[in-house]
């Protein structure tokens, strides 16, 4: 099984203050623990919503709205994408996290089996395009920049209602061009936050608490990584997204949030650095991950 873990940005997230030496190291460790055991498949930083744009379709129309986002508690400011053998492993690796404050949510990914086979299905539809990309992910490039694309839940995502075969084999036509463009670097569906679970840290105390969660607006139903030359460029391939998407949700309107994503040069070197230190393990992960 797939879980993706979010961590809830801060204040000091959302200012743009980055973690010190002491604490990469602590992370180090910590992917580092991740990757022995197998688990890890990807883990990144966003920077603050400030950087960040909602794109929303509803009613024929279009909104673009700039950052940043007043709801800081329910903003993402990084993530582990683990594979787990159960909830409760993927659980106990939250817990593990070497956080002393702040609050880590753990989602389920649908699977490729979670979606019934439909007799009208084509041999060649979205679900044989969805293995194929899943296979050959598209290769990061030169001088492109990282964003994380955000769909924000809704009422029938939240109800664990399943997209119909018109919207999947709409969104697979998407993806299947945004792959040979070489802009969709990957995508997921997450399950119901029934299926999930948050853990606050204070201190050493870990507290976990049991989804579904209230909030829907501002739950995730799912999210892409993606490369592009420019912000412009990001948003116009977001509008063509949430115009896919919309006409399968509730409402017939989609938002998504795009968060540009830290690279390593992002982060000044630090005299107190070790030669093998988070940042050798760090480039090491991205380079062995594909990250």
């Amino acid at each position: 099984m797939r879980f993706l873990m979010m961590v809830k940005a801060s204040k000091d997230s959302e200012a743009g203050v980055l973690p010190d030496e002491t604490i990469l190291s602590e992370m180090g460790r910590y992917n580092e623990q991740l990757v022995k055991a197998g688990a890890l498949l990807a883990a990144d930083g966003l920077k603050a919503s400030s950087n960040g744009v909602r794109v929303r379709y509803s009613n024929g129309k279009f909104t673009v709205v700039d950052g940043p986002f007043a709801e800081t508690k329910e903003l993402i400011a990084g993530f582990w994408l683990i594979q787990a053998k159960s909830r409760d492993e993927a659980i106990e690796w939250a817990r593990r996290v070497p956080f002393q404050e702040g609050e880590v949510e753990v989602r389920p990914l649908f699977e490729l089996p979670d979606f019934p086979v439909d007799p009208a299905e084509k041999p060649d539809g979205w679900r044989e395009k969805e293995e194929q990309f899943r296979a050959t992910p598209p290769a990061r490039k030169p001088g492109t920049i990282r964003y994380m694309g955000i769909l924000k839940a809704d009422k029938d995502t939240e109800a664990g209602v399943l997209p119909d075969q018109k919207l999947l084999a709409a969104m697979g036509a998407f993806v299947e061009e945004g792959a040979k463009a070489g802009v969709i670097l990957s995508g997921e569906g997450l399950q119901a936050s029934s299926n999930g679970a948050r853990v606050r840290y204070s201190g050493s105390k870990r507290t976990v608490i049991d989804g579904p969660f209230a909030e829907t607006k501002e739950l995730i139903a799912g999210y892409a990584i993606l490369q592009f030359t420019s912000r412009d460029e990001a948003i116009e391939w977001t509008k063509r997204f949430v115009q896919v998407d919309a006409p399968g949700r509730l409402g017939a309107e989609s938002e998504c949030e795009l968060r540009p994503m830290f690279e390593i040069e992002d982060f000044p070197v630090d005299p107190a650095e070790k030669p093998d230190g988070w940042r050798h393990l760090e480039q090491r992960l991205r380079d062995g991950g594909g990250r």
